[in-house]
């Protein structure tokens, strides 16, 4: 296959221009056609035979021993008869470079069927006695085949392949055949091309096959022959208009698809499918569906397998294909071909564009996933041609973004952050495989609810949100939640992990916020009690002053201006909103400080009181329900005043009781309006009273900024 910058010097732009296809992409049968085209530019070249040879198909026996076998017959006489000059009737001899073109080989792939063309493919070390006999079924099989028949009889150079035939009749020159291999290889096994040269005139030499039309055409009409016969059908062909390149032609219905997206058994596709009349719902060309089967190198190379499904990331130029945009594309496939599939085509383009500082607006990606259902039947789902890079680019930076500078995630006083990082866990830190979690669902597999992928189904919504985000697509917030508190629960329950699953609980509310931001909205829903949801949060960054200013200025606490700040600028918590349309806020509020007032209560029971069940464990996000709420407030509360009053009597001292500035706010929230009136859905309750406990169990002087504190001021000291 070219080079990239081969392929500019085989095909400068006036000349590529006339191998272009007329309109833009509209569908995937318009790419694979593209990618076909570019496929055969770079392989077999021009001509009207190039689509249907395959030439990768043996590369890997390229520059090998024994790698190619050459039956050589001479019908220049009135007789055929096998070559008795120096070389013999047997030639064995290396599969070189520039024998790719004169043998002309097209694989046909199965596992009892002979290739399209005279050139055979053999097994992997094949013994000689196997290779003799693939030699003599040149001569006895594929010259005698019906479909090859009757294309001799149709070609005026037919009778080369008439010649052939005869001359596998005679027992002698099969015996010779088989001699002649047997001997050649030595008692060897080999892994090999079968084929032929023939000599057509007396003084002429022996050409190849692909110098010879008959072979040619007899080698096209076997591979269009299987165009029609599939999955049973005696002829599925007819007269119609060509969907791919718009014009009046012999249309075939049951052409193999790189994707096994439009075959016969698709019923998604073809219902009420008449195998016989596929040509109709699906009328592709015969020239056509060789080119999209040609399409398979580049379709394989921008597919990634996740979530038990394969997706594919095919690229292309939006609206009229130019030449120079042709080039990048055959680029980036090349590129992927080359990658072997480490990175996705989405991380590819990122890179190219860093590399070129140049972004083309018009750069766009097929998307879908593909999942084995039954034998040669497959399910599609989660499809699109809107993919953009500008999506999956901008949310891997806004995450990273959001957990680097956003006072949810960060703090500058001797008080933590409402939220915990973690360098361990992906969307807790600043991630340079950021992209790379988007572009292939990693980012979702993350957070949301575990599957066996072996089981998976066209519905798994990580696969919908994987699609969504690379299109540009709002995710629903419900099934965000959905997804979010069921992987809460199951990490709650797993007998493999001790505690409550705060990194993930904290890794979901990141990833709610970076989907939300303003630019991206990648967020939607239909309920207005959630919409505050989808808003941006309005965090700032580092912006809480030290702790000495607060208690000089009011005497106020860190724990109560984080809390304030941390609900006001967040959308789905602020009493800004509690005035909405049809709002929740206040409930959502309430749930949140119910979780934050367990969470944190919980740890002093956990590392004060050396308790093994804590609140934590005593009230579990599965537990939580509207009918629940009111009864859970009052135990902790009661919990919190208990330790109050016995911490008391140990001499500590408090102005109200232990974290008084959750506790004053969850009553007030969780009287008005009372909890038996609460309209919340469950999900919503759920997540953020998980979210209040992450938020609970966090809210602690930060040791180790109170350490480095105390070590700054100890040097300080010293060297004063």
């Amino acid at each position: 296959m070219l080079s990239p910058s081969e392929f500019r010097d085989r095909y400068p732009e006036d000349e590529l221009v006339d191998d272009l296809p007329d309109s833009p992409v509209g569908s995937l049968r318009d790419l694979q056609y593209l990618y076909g085209k570019l496929y055969t530019l770079a392989t077999t070249g021009g001509g009207e035979y190039a689509p249907y040879l395959t030439p990768d198909a043996a590369r890997d026996l390229v520059d090998t021993d024994d790698s190619l076998i050459v039956v050589r017959v001479d019908i220049s006489g009135d007789e055929p008869q096998l070559a008795d000059d120096a070389r013999g009737p047997v030639l064995v001899t290396r599969y070189t470079e520039d024998l790719i073109q004169q043998v002309g080989h097209s694989k046909y792939p199965a596992a009892r069927g002979i290739d399209h063309s005279i050139t055979h493919q053999a097994g992997r070390n094949s013994d000689p006695e196997k290779l003799a006999r693939y030699a003599k079924e040149r001569l006895t099989k594929w010259a005698t085949d019906d479909v090859v028949a009757t294309a001799a009889s149709e070609h005026p150079d037919g009778w080369v392949i008439d010649r052939l035939a005869e001359l596998g009749t005679r027992d002698a020159a099969l015996e010779a055949i088989e001699e002649a291999v047997v001997r050649a290889l030595g008692g060897e096994s080999a892994t090999a091309l079968l084929t032929v040269q023939v000599k057509t005139e007396r003084d002429g030499d022996y050409r190849w096959p692909g110098d010879i039309a008959a072979f040619n055409e007899a080698m096209r009409q076997r591979k269009l022959s299987k165009l029609v016969t599939k999955n049973k059908a005696d002829d599925s062909s007819g007269d119609a208009t060509d969907i791919v390149t718009g014009r009046p032609s012999r249309t075939v219905g049951t052409a193999e698809d790189p994707q096994n997206y439009f075959l016969g058994k698709q019923l998604e596709k073809f219902p009420g499918l008449d195998i016989e009349n596929a040509w109709r719902a699906h009328p592709i060309s015969e020239d056509a569906a060789v080119t999209v089967m040609n399409a398979e190198a580049f379709v394989e190379a921008c597919t990634y397998r996740t979530f038990g499904a394969k997706v594919y990331y095919l690229p292309y130029f939006f609206g009229r294909l130019t030449p120079e945009r042709v080039y990048r594309l055959y680029e980036m496939l090349c590129s992927a071909v080359e990658d072997g599939g480490d990175v996705t085509p989405i991380e590819q383009a990122y890179m190219k564009e860093r590399e070129l500082d140049d972004a083309d607006t018009r750069l766009r990606f097929y998307v879908s996933a593909v999942m084995p259902h039954q034998m040669s039947r497959y399910d599609v789902f989660g499809e699109t041609l809107n993919g953009r890079l500008h999506y999956p680019k901008e949310l891997a930076f806004t995450h990273n973004r959001f957990v680097r500078d956003a006072s949810a995630f960060n703090s500058d006083t001797d008080w933590t952050a409402p939220l915990p990082k973690n360098d361990k866990w992906g969307l807790l830190s600043v991630n340079d495989e950021q992209l790379h979690a988007v572009s292939t669902g990693w980012y979702f597999y993350q957070t949301f609810a575990e599957r066996d992928d072996a089981e998976a189904d066209a519905d798994d919504p990580r696969i919908e949100a994987l699609v969504s985000v690379l299109s540009g697509d709002a995710i629903a917030v419900e099934v965000l939640l959905e997804e979010y508190v069921a992987r809460i629960i199951d990490g709650e329950s797993d007998d493999d992990f001790e505690g409550f699953p705060s990194f993930l609980v904290a890794s979901q509310f990141a990833q709610l916020c970076a989907l939300a931001d303003g630019e991206l909205e990648l967020l939607k829903t239909n309920d207005p009690a959630k919409s505050q949801i989808t808003r941006e949060p309005t965090y700032g960054r580092l912006t809480m002053p030290t702790l000495d200013e607060i208690l000089i200025a009011d005497g106020g606490h860190p724990a109560e201006q984080k809390l304030e700040s941390f609900i006001t600028d967040t959308p789905a918590l602020s009493p800004a909103h509690d005035d909405d349309e049809d709002s929740v806020t206040s409930e959502r509020r309430g749930a949140f400080l119910l979780g934050a007032l367990v969470g944190d209560i919980g740890s002093y029971q956990e590392y004060s009181e050396d308790r093994s069940t804590t609140l934590v464990d005593q009230y579990p996000v599965k537990s939580i329900t509207r009918a629940r709420i009111k009864k859970v407030t009052q135990e902790t509360v009661a919990k919190t005043l208990t330790y109050t009053r016995q911490e008391k009597k140990k001499g500590k001292s408090y102005p109200g009781t232990k974290a008084e500035h959750i506790v004053e706010r969850l009553r007030e929230t969780v009287l008005d309006p009372d909890p038996d009136d609460w309209e919340i859905d469950t999900d919503d309750l759920r997540f953020y009273y998980a979210l209040g406990v992450t938020y609970g169990m966090n809210d602690h002087p930060d040791w180790n900024q109170q350490n480095s504190d105390a070590s700054d001021k100890r040097t300080t000291d010293e060297e004063h």
